[in-house]
C-alpha cells in the first residue's frame, strides 16, 4: 500500500480521531497533506470539525453527569477549573467558542464548562460556531505552512515523506507528554 493509498483510505477518519482526542497538530498536519494533494482541504476541515466538536459535546456532557466533585478530585484541574470559571463569569459566549485556541485550558474546558451548569442547548449552538472556526482556521494554516515548505524547498515531493514522519512524530509526542501529564493530575 502507498503512502497516497494510505492517506486516501484512512486520511479523513486519521483526522477525525485525532481532533477528537486532541487536534492541532494532526489538524496542521491534514492541512499539509491538503496542500500536497493527498487530501482536499474542504474535507480535512469538515471531518476536523466533527473531531472536535464531538469531542467537546462528549466532555460537556460528562462534566454534567460528573460534576465539581470530579473537578475537586484531580488536583491539577482546579487551578485550571478557576481560571475557567472566572472567564465563564464575565464572557460565556466568548470561552465557548474560543475555548479551543487557549493553550493549557483546551482539553479541560468542555468538561468544566459542562459542571458549570450551563445549558446543554447553549452550548451545542455556541460549540458548534467555535468548533467551525478552529478546524477552518488551523486547518488553514497547515494549508499555508504547505505552502511555505514549497518556497524553501524546490523540490518538495522529494522530502515530504520526511516532513509527514516529522511532523507525526512530534504530534505524537506532544500528545504522549500530554496524555501523561493528565493522568498524573
Amino acid at each position: 500500500m502507498t503512502l497516497e493509498s494510505m492517506l486516501n483510505t484512512y486520511g479523513y477518519l486519521a483526522l477525525m480521531v485525532g481532533t477528537f482526542l486532541e487536534g492541532e497538530t494532526i489538524l496542521i498536519a491534514a492541512g499539509f497533506l491538503a496542500h500536497q494533494g493527498y487530501l482536499k482541504l474542504p474535507w480535512v476541515i469538515a471531518f476536523a470539525f466533527l473531531g472536535t466538536y464531538a469531542g467537546d459535546q462528549l466532555y460537556f456532557f460528562l462534566g454534567r453527569l460528573k460534576g465539581m466533585g470530579f473537578i475537586e478530585s484531580k488536583p491539577g484541574w482546579k487551578a485550571k477549573s478557576a481560571r475557567v470559571f472566572d472567564l465563564l463569569k464575565n464572557h460565556q459566549i466568548a470561552v465557548i467558542i474560543g475555548f479551543r485556541f487557549l493553550y493549557g485550558i483546551r482539553t479541560v474546558t468542555p468538561f468544566i464548562i459542562g459542571a458549570s451548569g450551563i445549558r446543554p442547548v447553549r452550548f451545542i449552538i455556541w460549540n458548534a460556531i467555535g468548533a467551525a472556526a478552529w478546524a477552518a482556521a488551523v486547518g488553514a494554516l497547515g494549508y499555508i505552512f504547505g505552502n511555505s515548505v514549497e518556497l524553501f524547498l524546490e523540490d518538495a515531493k522529494k522530502y515530504e515523506i520526511w516532513i509527514m514522519a516529522l511532523v507525526f512524530l512530534i504530534g505524537t509526542g506532544i500528545w504522549l507528554i500530554h496524555i501523561l501529564k493528565r493522568r498524573t493530575s
